[in-house]
């Protein structure tokens, strides 16, 4: 508690303040999802945040439990899991600047292949840490991907885009580990894995719909501007 009262005074004499450059009004996170490829984004975020968590909140009891490692081990996995999330954080940029809404599209797909992969190769040491490398390596860069689609999709609407984006995680993370919950309690951690596979899946064909209308809508002001010839 001292800490976090010295770093919130510390924030508080040294950020600058930032205005609004626009007043946009409490209803205006919502007016966004009128759009279409704001709302497929969303519903993508929203699937692929319930996917992951419906999966990575029951780790420990699938590891215990079906993979049999004793608490060091455990705490070594999930050390292997943060390690390749930070590097892949770091490398994501590379591929975002080359492709960003391939990387979007792949990011789910992949997670979903990983969660069907854990459900056969679970009971194996081995094939489960590679796995959960690449659910690292792979699944938490996403946050740093969507956010790159919000600042070139809404590059006018950042403060309403974000908080709707922190809602919408916030909302799939809670229906996520809820579900998840659940399905692991009726049927082990073959039904949420499952679960947490179709939702990825879901979150796939999302934000592949969302490329497709955000690629009509450049092709559209492509087409719009006046040639040179004509000016």
């Amino acid at each position: 508690m001292p800490l976090a009262v010295i770093a919130f005074v510390w924030l508080r004499s040294t950020l600058p303040s930032l205005p609004a450059e626009r007043s946009s009004g409490a209803g205006a996170p919502f007016r966004l999802l009128g759009r279409p490829p704001v709302a497929l984004g969303m519903a993508a975020i929203l699937f692929l945040f319930m996917g992951q968590f419906a999966l990575f909140t029951y780790l420990r009891p699938f590891l215990e439990g079906v993979t049999g490692v004793d608490v060091t081990t455990l705490s070594f996995l999930l050390l292997i899991l943060g390690v390749t999330g930070l590097i892949g954080t770091y490398a994501v940029g590379w591929f975002l600047r080359r492709g960003l809404h391939a990387v979007l599209v792949a990011i789910p797909l992949v997670m979903a292949a990983i969660a069907i992969a854990l459900i056969g190769l679970g009971h194996a040491l081995i094939a489960t840490t590679v796995l959960l490398a690449a659910w690292g390596l792979i699944g938490m860069p996403a946050p740093v991907g969507w956010g790159t689609w919000l600042s070139q999709t809404l590059p006018e609407n950042a403060e309403a885009g974000g908080g709707l984006m922190v809602a919408t995680i916030q909302l799939g993370i809670t229906l996520g580990a809820s579900i998840g919950g659940v399905l692991f309690d009726l049927g082990g951690h073959q039904s949420t894995f499952a679960a947490s596979a179709g939702m990825l899946s879901a979150s796939t064909v999302l934000a592949l719909l969302s490329w497709r209308l955000n690629a009509r809508a450049s092709d559209h002001h492509v087409h719009q501007q006046p040639s040179p010839a004509a000016t």
